[in-house]
């Protein structure tokens, strides 16, 4: 009796347990799916402007080196002319006179206006005297007007940033002698882009507005959008901009794998559930007259399609066999 009761204890799991569920099956056909040509981009920044100097003379202040992050209109370096200050000097010392002179005649025009009221002078008189009080005012207008354009030449020793961004470059020195139009400072400003390269036998893939793949170390990380094709072609190879969203802007320069769309071609598809590796070889199983078979295949390209992962299978099937997209789990498969 306790021989019979173990028996059925070790029977009863097999019978109550769940058959395998079979797959649904899929029948093969040919996928037009796109091919990608991997190059080159480098991060480029959409401005860049060097900020220059206005004046010439010494470059006694410099507030930026490369890497440093400036704001649109902030003071980078100051240049100054130390003859542009003697001329203010001088320029102040003729007002000065040319006010005392005036302070004068405005004194005689005075009483020759009182003497000709009681008759004593005459309007001739009066008029060479209020001559000379307009010319006197004149003349120091005239000072004052170009003090104001060594005041500006002075202010435009104030070296500014042209555009918001990141100092790219500083080709000068504290205490160089700089003229005017000289590069201080570039700055890489307006946000980035990746400029690529490709080969001419690829322009005619090329299409604005075409997606494109941002890889790095093999995972994609950003996708950008194919924004401008420039017509040049210069050593065989076309150049592109791509736009991406989130692009870093700490090294410009610097050099990321891109992926290019560059043509279609068909390919057979089989999600990647279909796929079963024992002893190193891949094999799926397919739907035939005695029942599913394993095959051995060669898969290549995995992607995503629909949002399912996929895999091209280049070997060992063909458009029309039906697979079964998840294997059933048997012991006594056939293998073709």
């Amino acid at each position: 009796m306790r021989t019979l009761v173990l028996a059925a204890t070790l029977v009863a799991p097999a019978l109550i347990a769940p058959a395998p569920l079979r797959a649904d099956p899929l029948t093969l056909a040919l996928t037009d799916i796109t091919d990608w040509k991997a190059v080159y981009g480098t991060v480029e920044a959409r401005d860049r402007v060097p900020a220059r100097a206005r004046l010439g003379g010494i470059l006694v202040t410099l507030t930026v080196a490369e890497g440093d992050l400036v704001a649109e209109g902030q003071e980078l370096a100051l240049v100054t002319d130390d003859k542009l200050a003697l001329q203010r000097s001088a320029l102040a010392a003729q007002r000065a006179a040319l006010a005392a002179q005036l302070a004068n005649a405005q004194a005689d025009l005075a009483r020759g206006e009182g003497l000709l009221a009681s008759g004593t002078t005459t309007a001739q008189r009066v008029d060479a005297l209020r001559t000379n009080v307009d010319v006197l005012t004149g003349q120091i207008g005239s000072l004052d007007a170009q003090a104001q354009v060594i005041d500006q030449q002075i202010a435009e020793g104030r070296v500014l940033a042209p555009v918001a961004g990141r100092v790219l470059d500083v080709p000068v020195a504290r205490g160089a002698v700089v003229q005017p139009g000289e590069p201080v400072a570039v700055i890489g400003g307006g946000g980035t882009f990746l400029r690529i390269s490709v080969p001419e036998r690829h322009a005619t893939s090329l299409v604005e507005g075409d997606p494109i793949q941002i890889a790095s170390e093999g995972a994609v990380e950003l996708t950008g959008t194919l924004s401008r094709i420039y017509p040049l072609i210069e050593s065989g190879r076309v150049t592109a901009d791509v736009e991406i969203t989130g692009l870093p802007d700490r090294f410009f320069g610097a050099r990321l794998l891109v992926r290019l769309p560059v043509g279609t071609r068909p390919a057979l598809l089989v999600p990647e559930t279909a796929i079963v590796t024992r002893a190193g070889l891949d094999f799926i199983a397919v739907e035939q007259p005695t029942g599913p078979a394993l095959r051995t295949i060669v898969p290549g390209e995995r992607l995503t399609l629909n949002g399912t992962p996929m895999v091209e299978v280049l070997s060992g099937l063909a458009p029309g066999d039906t697979v079964l997209t998840e294997p059933p789990v048997t012991s006594g498969a056939s293998h073709d």
